[in-house]
Parts: C-alpha cells; sequence; structure tokens
C-alpha cells in the first residue's frame, strides 16, 4: 500500500466481485459489454441479467474507452466497463491500457466516486504480458491521481499469486522511483 495525494492505492489478492467496501468495480470488457470468460464473465455472473440488459445500450464501445453502469446484485453500487487493447492486435498497447485506467479513474472521480478496484486488464485472454501491464496500467494510475477529487482509494485486485506478487513490486518500485517517498 502506498498513499499519493492522500489517495491509497494498494494491490490485493482476491476476487473482483467480492470487493463490498469499493464503490466501482472495473470490467475488462469486449467491445460489445458482452458477458464472456474471465473478468467479464464472473462480474456478469454475479451481477445478473440486468447488467447486460443495461450494456447493450451502451455498446459498442473501443479500446481504452470506458462507460459506466449500475452493479446490479454486485455488492458494489456501480461497475466501469473499459475496454482493454489486445496485445498482440494493437499497434501501441501501452497506450492504449494507460488510457483504460485514465478514463475509468475520470469517469469515477465525474461521478463522484471515492474508491475503484481494477482487475489487470487485458493479461488473461487479450494477451498482455502481466510485468509489462503491471508498469503501464501502475504508471497510469500514477500520472493521473493528482487531477482526481473525489476517490480516496484505488485497488488492484488480482486473481492469481504470480500476478498480485507483480504488481505489488511494481508498484513500490515505481512508488519508490518517482519519489513520493
Amino acid at each position: 500500500m502506498v498513499r499519493v495525494n492522500n489517495i491509497i492505492i494498494e494491490c490485493i489478492r482476491g476476487d473482483i466481485t467480492a470487493q463490498p467496501d469499493i464503490d466501482v468495480i472495473v470490467n475488462a470488457a469486449n467491445k460489445q459489454l458482452a458477458p464472456g470468460g474471465g473478468v467479464a464473465g464472473a462480474i456478469h455472473r454475479k451481477a445478473g441479467p440486468l447488467l447486460y440488459q443495461e450494456c447493450k445500450g451502451l455498446a459498442p464501445i473501443e479500446t481504452g474507452q470506458a462507460v459506466i453502469t449500475k452493479g446490479y446484485n454486485l455488492p458494489n453500487p456501480h461497475v466501469i466497463h473499459t475496454v482493454g487493447p489486445v496485445y498482440s492486435e494493437e499497434k501501441n498497447p501501452a497506450e492504449k491500457l494507460a488510457l483504460c485506467f485514465e478514463n475509468c479513474l475520470r469517469l469515477a472521480d465525474k461521478n463522484r466516486l471515492t474508491s475503484i478496484a481494477f482487475p489487470a486488464i487485458s493479461t488473461g485472454i487479450f494477451g498482455y504480458p502481466v510485468e509489462e501491464a503491471a508498469e503501464v496500467s501502475i504508471k497510469a494510475v500514477l500520472r493521473t491521481v493528482p487531477s482526481l477529487s473525489s476517490i480516496k482509494m484505488i485497488r488492484f485486485v488480482l486473481f492469481d499469486q504470480d500476478s498480485f506478487e507483480i504488481f505489488e513490486q511494481k508498484m513500490k518500485e515505481m512508488y519508490e522511483r518517482e519519489s513520493y517517498t
């Protein structure tokens, strides 16, 4: 855990659909915002069918964009959906991945939400290497933090131990490198 501009940023190992203390969780979505596998499938299953009904009216969205919906049966009032880059198909995957985090944070802040939880966007079926994704993701968050007014907690929720350890280590390295201490 680190603190930047009075915002707590932390990494935990867990299930993004089981974060009851968070206002909004982020869905690593597909362009149609449809249920699928991985994070999107887990979120849609737990939220129930009304989530997809709302998503249909917002789709399609492009890589890097973010839209917000209700959380329905999730313990969170809201879900922000963003489409990460497919690593092997994107000309500049780092730019698109950073845009996902920046747009999600700005949308949460615009909606006066105080806490947000992110998965490791694009690291599953979209093929983004976890170590590279961790660096891009954390850098985008640290770069966006100074412009936020309502957010007080940013959480990375990593499903597996390897991803958790990589994100945790990258966050410590980048925090120290940027001289926030």
